[in-house]
């Protein structure tokens, strides 16, 4: 027991070493902890009102009191931005992690049943995969009133496709292991095996997947905000800052577009660079064991 443990250790130690040797998935950890820092604690930090419009505030450029300026209704846009992060994050956060639990489980419990089962099940990936995923947010986000944790599960029941054919593959690769043939000979239940050896033994494949799902949705978010199908004043967004800003951008004032787009490109390529280390880090894991 004592030679496992010191095993596990061992092997986090190594994935741990190698995502740091990796500069850019470095990188994009410590961006992602500066964001969230700047999202969640700046508030506490630099307070601003952000629910009473002041028109006389409208308009400011960049000065010692309004860092970044204020914008069409005096809202000062450092406090903006900051706001619009956390709902930008938290709902990339959740639908990322919903969708890949739902491609996870999907996508397992297709590729080790096998048969009719895998065969209707993918179909309906296929079918679904084949409308653009774009239009079915925007349709729905027309049709009800969006709030946070709708956004959450309009973008969360759409997005696990993907991760349900990744996860099928892996599954479809460890069914035919050793151990469990050996345990569907001996009476195992398929949905102890399911749990037990095949999302454990993909778990590197489904977190390395769930930073790039996450990503997405922070993009998906992004898209919908932007088009005026996002969360209702006074809650923020960067995709809708972004949109206004694009309408006011010819006319100087430049300060309310480019804050929220590099925003959206740093927090997401972020991910991805912490993606691609972590799945450094399994691989090396996976070697090893």
């Amino acid at each position: 027991m004592g030679r496992r443990t010191s095993r596990r250790t061992s092997l986090f130690k190594q994935g741990v070493e190698v995502f740091f040797e990796n500069r850019l998935a470095f990188i994009g950890f410590v961006t992602l902890l500066i964001i969230v820092a700047l999202c969640f604690i700046g508030p506490s930090i630099w307070r601003t009102d952000q629910v009473h419009t002041q028109l006389p505030n409208a308009y400011l450029p960049i000065s010692g009191t309004h860092p970044l300026g204020t914008d069409a209704v005096g809202y000062d846009q450092l406090g903006r931005l900051m706001l619009g992060g956390q709902t930008s994050i938290i709902v990339g956060l959740a639908a990322g992690i919903l969708a890949t639990t739902i491609g996870t489980i999907w996508g397992a419990t297709a590729g080790f049943v096998g048969g009719w089962v895998d065969a209707a099940m993918m179909r309906i990936v296929d079918s679904l995969m084949a409308i653009p995923a774009l239009f079915l947010f925007m349709l729905i986000a027309t049709i009800v009133t969006p709030t946070v944790p709708l956004l959450v599960i309009i973008i969360g029941a759409f997005a696990w496709l993907n991760p349900a054919r990744l996860i099928r593959g892996e599954s479809l690769a460890l069914r035919s292991r050793e151990y469990i043939v050996a345990m569907r000979g001996m009476g195992g239940r398929s949905l102890r095996a399911v749990r037990t050896h095949i999302v454990r033994n993909a778990i590197g494949t489904v977190i390395v997947n769930a930073t790039f799902q996450v990503a997405d949705a922070i993009l998906y978010v992004a898209y919908l905000s932007f088009l005026g199908l996002g969360v209702p004043p006074p809650a923020a967004n960067w995709g809708g800052m972004l949109s206004d800003g694009l309408a006011e951008v010819y006319s100087g004032h430049w300060w309310l577009l480019y804050p929220p787009g590099v925003l959206i490109i740093i927090l997401v390529v972020a991910f991805n660079f912490v993606g691609d280390g972590l799945r450094d880090a399994f691989e090396v894991r996976l070697r090893s064991r």
